[in-house]
């Protein structure tokens, strides 16, 4: 088996590259680099007001860079934009705020002053959910196949993984277009929460689940010591592993980690050990 290992994650590697030089990613890549980087502030902000949106762009933006409009009677999300103009090098304003509060910096002309942050103003934006309109385009990361009964033992096998899991029902998952996420403990000696959205793709939700008990055995307890995008690579290399080991076609695992891999699959190959390891460990603990 640990030869067998060795050998799929030799063809995960290779699936990856093709997936990423492939037109259909390419276009999702263009699509999603076209949505902003929000802050954490404003991403607390999106899901209070609206839990579950996934991506979001002003009104114009949908319009003018999408080709979709917002549905009528949609209600906006509000959220923060910075407001960058030139500014006072000693009170920090803009020149006529500047100007108001008496500040006495005349050291340099306006003309000359730099441009930055001066405060915040509020904007509206909508959830793609909110729009119709030209599709965009999709890569398809779902596991297929026949699960049998997998999902009910990796449920099982929990408390041997380390962990607790619970299966949430699709009305009531509020993590947007995540499928599954780890919850990882406060306080030592606690067990990592991992919740899946419940969903008909039987294939595709035991290999999420598996997909967070890689993410249980290898990055509880090291939070911060790998960046997140190796994290994802490893537990999403560990359940391509596992669900190929079960039967099961997870053949689109190589768009989610063209997704996660920048131009260069090297960080595969760099972690094989942990990923073989961490894979050969769960299949002997479902069997």
């Amino acid at each position: 088996m640990h030869s067998t290992i060795d050998e799929w994650i030799d063809d995960l590697v290779n699936a990856t590259d093709a997936a990423r030089a492939s037109e259909e990613f390419l276009a999702w890549l263009d699509v999603q680099s076209r949505f902003h980087d929000y802050s954490a502030r404003n991403t607390m902000l999106i899901h209070q007001q609206f839990p579950g949106a996934t991506m979001v762009a002003g009104y114009r933006t949908w319009q003018q860079e999408f080709d979709r409009q917002v549905k009528q009677g949609e209600s906006a999300i509000w959220i923060w934009a910075p407001i960058i103009t030139t500014r006072c090098p000693a009170c920090e304003n803009a020149p006529s705020y500047h100007e108001q509060i008496a500040c006495e910096y005349a050291e340099t002309p306006v003309s000359e002053w730099e441009s930055g942050l001066v405060g915040f103003r509020p904007v509206s934006v909508f959830d793609v959910s909110q729009t119709e309109g030209e599709e965009l385009p999709e890569v398809e990361y779902e596991a297929t196949g026949e699960a049998g009964d997998l999902v009910e033992r990796l449920c099982d096998v929990a408390h041997q993984v380390g962990a607790s899991v619970e299966i949430v029902a699709d009305a009531e998952w509020e993590y947007g277009r995540a499928n599954g996420i780890c919850h990882y403990p406060e306080r030592v000696g606690e067990k990592p929460l991992v919740e899946v959205r419940d969903r008909e793709n039987r294939a595709d939700l035991a290999r999420t689940i598996v997909h967070e008990y890689a993410h249980v055995r290898l990055h509880v307890g090291v939070e911060g010591a790998v960046e997140r995008a190796k994290r994802e690579v490893e537990a999403e290399a560990v359940a391509y592993v596992v669900a190929r080991a079960c039967g099961l076609d997870a053949s689109g695992s190589a768009f989610y980690l063209a997704s996660w891999t920048g131009e260069e699959t090297a960080v595969i190959r760099e972690r094989f050990d942990r990923i073989s390891t961490t894979a050969g460990s769960l299949l002997d603990v479902i069997e």
